[in-house]
């Protein structure tokens, strides 16, 4: 099963800045192929390759931004390529220029800032039903960030488990991953059935229970 994504998303992968040094230069991993995240998804080798070829060709620096923040871009990297280990990236802070990148510089300097995070759509996946994983072939990088907490924005499917056995309702968006994550559907599939159901199940009670068990019956519908 193959299917195309354009929804932009990001990744930290609890990788380190590998080094930083005086002059802004720092180096590290952004991703690392062929390890399951708590997605469920594997970045597969070769998987940027397309969009880093398309980069080269166009000229352009990939930026560095502050957190994700499309508005606040710190720097650019200088390398960017893969190797048998992930994407490595080298970068440049603009320190003495852009008054954010001075700051992230000395705050990745004393270690408060050491994780990398990538932006990215989703160009070509399939799902492995052996490895339970959405297997990423193609890649399309926007952007690498220095983060604060190598950990990723949205919840993971261990936190709406624990959610789901501590009778806490789940959002719209959580209830889009249990879908893919512990139903194995694909991405349209599961905003289409979070879309459909899980509005009414939602707003039928406010209570945990019976949001849990709206969401249940759902599942269970959806599986007959």
């Amino acid at each position: 099963m193959k299917q195309k994504d354009a929804v932009m998303k990001r990744r930290d992968f609890d990788f380190e800045v590998k080094s930083i040094n005086s002059s802004g230069l720092f180096t590290g991993y952004a991703s690392v192929f062929n390890v399951r995240d708590s997605y469920g998804e594997i970045v597969v080798p070769g998987a940027f390759a397309d969009s880093l070829t398309k980069l080269e060709a166009s000229g352009r620096k990939l930026p560095a931004l502050w957190q994700h923040r499309s508005g606040e871009p710190i720097g650019v990297y200088d390398k960017v390529y893969e190797d048998g280990n992930g994407l490595f990236v080298e970068g440049r802070l603009l320190i003495g220029k852009v008054q954010r990148a001075t700051e992230a510089h000395a705050l990745m300097e004393a270690g408060a800032v050491t994780g990398l995070s990538i932006g990215f759509m989703t160009i070509d996946e399939e799902f492995d039903a052996t490895a339970r994983s959405w297997m990423l072939l193609k890649l399309d990088l926007i952007e690498v960030s220095p983060v604060t907490f190598p950990a990723n924005e949205e919840a993971r499917i261990e936190e709406i488990k624990g959610k789901l056995r501590a009778r806490v309702p789940i959002s719209i968006r959580e209830f889009e991953r249990f879908l893919r994550d512990e139903g194995n559907y694909s991405r349209a599939e599961a905003e289409a059935i979070a879309s459909r159901g899980f509005g009414s199940v939602a707003s039928r009670d406010e209570t945990a229970d019976a949001v849990t068990k709206g969401i249940a019956d759902l599942l269970a519908h959806f599986r007959k």
